[in-house]
């Protein structure tokens, strides 16, 4: 064997020797599964026992709606003006705007 082939033989087991290295990541995954491939049987088993899975509230198609109001949102749309809201607050108190503080002189 000449040493160019051995170098070449030398290399291309070094390469595979650190490209082994690189499949670690499927021991650091950290799964509560026996494999990768395993899927939630115990998610699939808790809903096929479920009775009714949606409220009784969805089943009502009696939507109640205000027809002015929808009016209106249909008209805004269309002529594209834009309402802003009443109060963008969380609180009815009025509060006074608290005035900025001037700067502290720095000596």
């Amino acid at each position: 064997m000449r040493p160019t082939d051995r170098l070449g033989a030398l290399a291309a087991l070094g390469l595979a020797a650190l490209l082994g290295g690189c499949s670690a990541d499927l021991y650091l995954d950290r799964r509560d599964t026996i494999a990768f491939h395993a899927g939630d049987a115990v998610a699939a088993n808790a809903i096929m026992q479920t009775i009714d899975p949606w409220p009784r509230a969805a089943a009502d198609r009696n939507i109640r709606y205000n027809g002015e109001r929808m009016q209106g949102a249909a008209e805004r749309y269309r002529t594209n003006k834009v309402t802003p809201p009443a109060g963008t607050s969380t609180s009815s108190v009025k509060y006074q705007p608290v005035l900025a503080a001037p700067p502290a002189d720095s000596k």
